[in-house]
């Protein structure tokens, strides 16, 4: 087994969408995932966007130097779908030789993002065109021993991917159960059961910084406000929301700060509120109502303004929701409970998972290394 050129195995493929039989626009993150393209298509021909099959691969060869990433995903779906003609097809010529999988195990490694940034170009862009990719050398052994590999990590991410499935019966569970509530009613002012809390980080006593995101989490945001002393201070227990709902993908950012959470300070332009009556509701049933999608489309719906819209608090007042007996919120909230635990599980699952590939083709790298060692006589 030796390192060879990875162009003697791979070639191009330009099958354009002609009759437009195909209309799953996809694109590719910096993960080398593959995911439905935010592109705005109004208008746009589609017969000119290429076709991808299982088993090939979708690379984008610029900005390579700028993301330190090399753009290439394996499409494993069954039915076809469309990417952006920017974008190269590629496959493997003869999969008794390399299998598709073994490839694109080899681009998963950090060592090959940081070696195609840098033979890719010194343009603008700094792109690594395909006749450059074509030169990369990666270690191929025989087949046998690639499907070794393979299956061993498909068979982790296989393993993963059952646990993950299992996950949407609890969240049919959840949703289904509020959903069945808001049908049979009655409903309530919102309102009555909540207070707005305006308290400021003056004494700069609070440190950790975050924002909310549109997956109603907490997070580290990109950029710290410079006046950390006008932040609003949010404690174990209460909530906090993004009034500002222009341009947030359809979605209202609202979290819950959890009682085992610190306490954190949020921009001074977020609304931050706590439930007034928690023997009658419980936070998390209410994180769980604010959690589906006909939420967001309802603040979104009830947002106001001119060039940037807001959800304000007087707007949150008025939202209506079923608050059943004190029981019946806890045993839904402990299905919930178990949920959140499992997805956490679920994330560590696949934080261990991705590591392994570059462990495997080491593992390539030192039996390759080993082949070449000399006998030594005894």
């Amino acid at each position: 087994m030796s390192y060879k050129p990875i162009g003697k195995y791979i070639q191009l493929v330009d099958n354009r969408n002609k009759n437009l039989s195909v209309t799953n626009l996809l694109g590719i993150n910096i993960t080398k995932n593959f995911m439905p393209s935010v592109a705005n298509v109004s208008g746009t021909d589609l017969s000119k966007y290429k076709i991808i099959q299982k088993g090939q691969f979708a690379y984008s060869a610029m900005q390579v130097g700028r993301d330190e990433t090399i753009r290439i995903a394996l499409y494993t779906d069954d039915e076809p779908a469309i990417i952006s003609p920017a974008y190269s097809v590629i496959e493997v010529i003869d999969e008794n030789e390399l299998l598709p999988e073994y490839m694109m195990m080899w681009f998963q490694r950090p060592e090959s993002d940081r070696y195609g940034w840098f033979i890719s170009d010194s343009s603008v862009r700094a792109s690594l065109d395909y006749e450059r990719l074509c030169e990369i050398e990666i270690p191929i052994p025989d087949i046998d021993e690639q499907r070794k590999y393979v299956n061993l990590y498909k068979g982790l991410l296989n393993n993963q991917k059952t646990y993950e499935n299992s996950l949407e019966d609890l969240q049919l569970i959840c949703d289904t159960y509020i959903e069945d509530l808001i049908k049979k009613g009655p409903l309530e002012a919102l309102g009555p059961n909540i207070k707005p809390i305006d308290t400021r980080n003056s004494d700069e006593s609070i440190t950790l910084f975050q924002g909310i995101s549109n997956n109603k989490h907490f997070m580290t945001p990109k950029q710290v406000g410079k006046n950390i002393k006008s932040a609003k201070v949010v404690l174990p227990g209460q909530f906090a929301y993004n009034r500002a709902t222009t341009r947030n993908g359809e979605k209202i950012s609202i979290a819950y700060r959890d009682l085992s959470d610190k306490a954190c300070a949020v921009s001074s332009a977020y609304q931050v509120f706590e439930i007034t009556k928690k023997e009658k509701l419980l936070p998390e049933y209410l994180l769980m109502f604010f959690k589906r999608s006909e939420f967001d489309r309802y603040a979104r719906f009830k947002s106001e303004g001119s060039a940037h819209e807001f959800f304000d608090f007087d707007n949150m007042c008025r939202v209506q929701l079923p608050i059943p007996d004190i029981k019946v919120q806890e045993a839904i909230v402990t299905i919930y409970h178990t949920l959140e635990t499992r997805k956490r599980i679920n994330e560590q699952l696949k934080a261990c998972i991705k590591p392994l590939c570059p462990v495997l083709m080491r593992g390539v790298v030192e039996n390759m290394n080993n082949q070449k060692a000399p006998a030594h006589s005894l």
